[in-house]
């Protein structure tokens, strides 16, 4: 079974309180349906059509559980935290 990885781009951030407050509920819920974080922050460099915006990358062991964690409860908690606090795009892409 291909991994998975969870990709949020954030386009901007409206509401930095309501990012914190959605980091401190994301992390455990994320870790707890067994993702690793491989990478966050601003990127080092972009190219193309690349933007300088906080990209965080998570790994799974499946889409699936990706999908999971995304729908559970304890995610769904840190969403409603974050609520219109950032602009984001989150993908889940199954790995080669």
């Amino acid at each position: 079974m291909a991994k998975a990885y969870w990709i949020s781009a954030y386009r901007a951030v409206k509401d930095a309180d309501k990012l914190a407050a959605y980091a401190k509920l994301a992390g455990p819920a994320i870790t707890a349906g067994g993702g690793r974080f491989l990478a966050r922050g601003i990127p080092s460099k972009v190219y193309e059509l690349g933007q300088t915006e906080r990209t965080v990358l998570i790994e799974f062991d499946s889409v699936e559980q990706a999908t999971t964690t995304h729908d559970s409860a304890a995610y769904q908690a840190a969403l409603a935290a974050l609520a219109d606090g950032v602009d984001r795009d989150l993908r889940i892409v199954e790995g080669v």
